[in-house]
């Protein structure tokens, strides 16, 4: 039996389309949708897939066949195959694609009659991306879905997934206000998302009349969009990429219809929903994390008072959900809600720190040779990136040196020791290459409109709190860290990987 909220009864009935459900979010979106109102007419779940089968293959494989599903599936029982089956139509497509690659023309029409809201969470999130792929996924695919959904003759909500650090990290208070065409943070050129896609384009002209390799065409590419982000004020190609797509719907956008733009700080394991601790994969600050409870690091680029803004994965999903009903009854104009958790509850890179070294201790990796409980050191925090770097030479540096020369001269019988000091040396930089902008931010991402849709929310009872909480001044971080984020980090990501 579903829970009473306006929000389960804004449900009914409903055609959502949904892309980007492979991906983390989207899973937890979806299973939101489906668990709290089974009376939902229909969920169209774009796949990237050039068939329906493999569509298909990959909608079980992928989504359906998670862990995140088990409450579902416990709820279900022997009925959940049947219920997907008459709820879920999954649609082989490409996002990078003109009318997102759906080729099959019935369905593409039955699909622009049916739609009345578009979920927009597909990106690839990866810092370091090759710049044509994150441009073409996270750019092109943002018009590509805006172009679908007008289209759609009932569509009056487009939310869309972003991310708060598109803005100006250098910004004490960062507001929600949107991109338009050409902002950039360094303020000392403007964008133009045309000659961006031609930097593109003679790029992989120039690669592939030298004839370069496929792995040196992605290196290539991986490069470009580090430096193009750099040039315009960005720390990666991701953020580059999707501050452009936010520029496009902002310039294109149908005055019709809402654009919902969500912007969520650092997303972590849930919270609550479908159950404490869930996650895929390692995002950004727990691949240090649990690098140091390996005892693969032992220092940290940042401060203690360092901010890292975090919020759980289901306060994201609830806050999309809520959102999309205030806009559809209430609030009708176009709006950014940054959801995270430095306005109203500040986290701050020593209480990671101090967490990780209590979790890990007293619940230690084991080292992968001797079997034994690795034994961890209060870590060092360096709060800049010279004295990270003298660290990292002293410590490591001149050993590897040493350990280079007595290769040379005993026959390599240090190799082993050699490999083992190198390799922590480059995990070391490469994380903290990646995620320094990060690192050092003291930046307070401004939640008004997010407070003002919680406000919304209560005051016409579109939410109780048990069902779509997205407040994070209910949450502990200590608590929510040693109790639940790191035991699911070990459960649903290290132990899936050994």
């Amino acid at each position: 039996m579903e829970s009473s909220s306006s929000t389960i009864d804004f449900l009914q009935g409903k055609t959502i389309l949904v892309t980007g459900v492979t991906g983390f979010l989207g899973k937890l979106f979806i299973e939101k949708i489906l668990r709290v109102q089974s009376n939902i007419k229909k969920l169209y779940l774009l796949i990237r897939a050039d068939d329906s089968i493999t569509c298909s293959k990959r909608l079980h494989h992928e989504v359906f066949g998670k862990d995140v599903f088990n409450t579902l599936r416990d709820k279900m029982g022997k009925n959940l195959n049947s219920f997907i089956t008459e709820k879920v139509v999954a649609v082989p497509g490409d996002i990078s694609k003109e009318n997102l690659g759906i080729e099959d023309n019935k369905l593409r029409e039955k699909m622009w009659k049916e739609i009345e809201i578009i979920v927009n969470v597909a990106a690839t999130t990866n810092f370091d991306e090759r710049y044509d792929i994150s441009f073409g996924i996270n750019t092109l695919g943002a018009l590509n879905v805006l172009n679908f959904a007008k289209k759609c003759i009932h569509t009056k909500i487009l939310l869309h997934v972003s991310t708060a650090y598109v803005g100006d990290l250098r910004e004490e208070i960062l507001m929600e206000k949107p991109f338009y065409m050409g902002d950039t943070p360094s303020k000392t050129n403007t964008l133009d998302i045309d000659v961006e896609k031609k930097v593109i384009e003679n790029k992989l002209n120039d690669l592939r009349q030298q004839k370069t390799s496929e792995e040196e065409i992605k290196r290539a590419m991986k490069d470009l969009g580090i430096e193009r982000g750099k040039l315009h004020g960005w720390s990666n190609t991701y953020v580059l990429t999707k501050a452009m797509g936010e520029m496009i719907l902002n310039q294109f956008k149908d005055e019709d219809m809402a654009l919902v733009i969500i912007r969520p700080t650092m997303v972590l394991s849930t919270y609550k929903e479908p159950f404490p601790g869930w996650i895929e994969g390692l995002k950004t600050m727990d691949s240090i994390l649990v690098s140091y409870g390996k005892g693969r690091i032992t220092c940290f680029l940042g401060s203690d008072d360092s901010i890292f803004d975090a919020i759980p994965a289901d306060m994201v999903v609830n806050a999309m959900i809520i959102a999309m009903e205030a806009h559809a009854t209430v609030l009708s104009k176009s709006t950014i809600y940054h959801v995270g958790s430095s306005s109203r509850n500040i986290l701050k890179l020593g209480t990671c720190h101090d967490c990780a070294y209590r979790y890990f201790s007293q619940n230690p990796f084991k080292d992968k040779i001797s079997g034994m409980p690795i034994k961890l050191k209060k870590g060092i925090l360096l709060s800049t990136t010279t004295e990270f770097s003298n660290y990292i030479y002293a410590r490591y540096g001149l050993p590897l040196k040493v350990l280079r020369l007595a290769n040379a001269i005993f026959c390599q019988k240090f190799r082993d020791v050699y490999k083992d000091l190198d390799s922590k040396i480059k995990v070391v930089m490469q994380l903290v290459e990646l995620y320094k902008p990060y690192l050092l931010i003291k930046t307070i991402f401004d939640d008004t409109n997010t407070e003002n849709l919680r406000m919304v929310a209560k005051e016409r009872n579109l939410m109780n709190m048990k069902d779509f909480n997205f407040d994070p001044t209910d949450i502990d971080w200590e608590d929510y860290f040693i109790n639940i984020h790191f035991p699911g980090l070990v459960k649903h990501v290290v132990s899936k990987k050994r």
